[in-house]
Formats: structure tokens, sequence, C-alpha cells
């Protein structure tokens, strides 16, 4: 019987809630080993575990995958989320990116420093109302229930993903787009999210100062 995939990543969103979120829509069942110390971190740097000597670090299937990028294309060929041809991969990874796009200035507002932090979310909130979300209800204009119709995909999972630190950062900025609501409430549906989301679940809280300071005792920034 195939294990469970074991990730490793300090224990808050970051980079490793795109992976978790993956694997919870694709109904896979993971386990998470937490660094909490520089110790943890060191180990798996001088055991080989890790590449480039940063995580997140995913075991899976006997291989120790690194790089976000790279373990979310694997998963999403191994899990079918991927398309059915070469036209419709392009269309995702098209996506996905867009989806990047916003998901890397959502990652850095944790560490943005205070006097920054207004004119940051403003920024996000600019770049998500003028281009993001219109792009996306306009995608979904053909009247199905995924981006590239009938079938889900993984870019469907990124978006649904951002489109709820979207609404943790401003209900409203949701409020004229129905066709994303309506996506949104599909997605967090499928039975592994619905688990994932509810309390008690490994989706990871908002980061806050206390994740902060527990981040930086580990990683030394």
């Amino acid at each position: 019987m195939e294990g469970k995939p074991v990730l490793h990543y300090f224990k808050a969103r970051g980079r490793m809630e795109s992976i978790r979120w993956f694997l919870a829509a694709a109904g896979v069942e993971f386990e998470e080993k937490f660094i909490e110390t520089a110790e943890d971190l060191n180990k798996l740097k001088n055991d080989g575990s890790l590449m480039f000597k940063q995580v997140p670090m995913v075991e899976i299937d006997g291989m120790k995958l690194v790089q976000t990028r790279a373990i979310l294309n694997y998963l999403s060929t191994k899990y079918n989320l991927y398309g059915k041809d070469t036209k419709e991969r392009v269309l995702i990874d098209m996506y996905t990116e867009g989806v990047a796009d916003v998901n890397e200035m959502m990652i850095r507002l944790p560490v943005c420093p205070r006097d920054q932090k207004e004119a940051t979310i403003a920024k996000i909130k600019e770049k998500t109302t003028v281009h993001f979300l219109p792009a996306f209800e306009k995608v979904l204009s053909h009247g199905q229930d995924y981006l590239l119709g009938s079938k889900l995909c993984r870019a469907d999972i990124h978006l649904v993903e951002i489109l709820h630190y979207v609404e943790e950062l401003d209900p409203s900025l949701l409020a004229n787009y129905p066709l994303l609501r309506a996506l949104k409430a599909r997605v967090s549906n499928l039975p592994g999210l619905k688990k994932f989301l509810q309390p008690g679940g490994q989706r990871q809280p908002p980061t806050d100062e206390k994740m902060l300071e527990e981040a930086r005792k580990v990683f030394k920034f």
C-alpha cells in the first residue's frame, strides 16, 4: 500500500500551503513533520534531504522533492489534474502563473515592514481588482463549472486558494464577481477540501507575529 506523502515545512502557510491545498483537493491524505527548531532544519540539510538546502520538501513515491512548482507539477500529473493535451496544459500553466503573481504578493505580506504594509495592501487590492478578478471572471463566462469547462484542473485549485486569501484581506473585493464566488463554493466543497478547511483541519491560519518570530529563530532571517 502506498504511504502518505510527508510534508516538511514550518508550521505556517508560506510556500507549502499551495501543496497542502492541492493534496486536499485531490483527496490525498498527507502527514506533516513540522520544522520547529534550527536543529530540525540543519538535520534535513545535513542528511542530504534538501537539494538546494531549503524547504518546502515533500517525500512521495520514494523521492524527496523540493522546489514548490516542481512539486506541484508532479502532483498535477500524478493525480490527473494537468489537462488532457498540450493545449489544455498551456492554458493551465497560463492561469496558474497569473494566480502565482498574486500569491507571491500574499506570501510576502506578513514579512512586509510595518511602515510599508498599508501601501502593500493597497497594491494587492489594485492588482486583484484591476487585473486578476476580472480576467478570471471572463474565463468563467463560458458557463461551465471550471476554468477548462467540465473537469477540475490544478488552476481551479490554485485560484480558489487565492480567492480565500482575497476574502480574508477584504470580503467586499469578491462582491462583483458571481462566477468566481460560485467557483470558490464549488471547489471548497470538494470532500477533501471541505475537511481541510473546517476547524481542526490541516489548513494553516494567517501568519501572525508569533509565527514570524518562531520562523526567524529557525530560518535566521
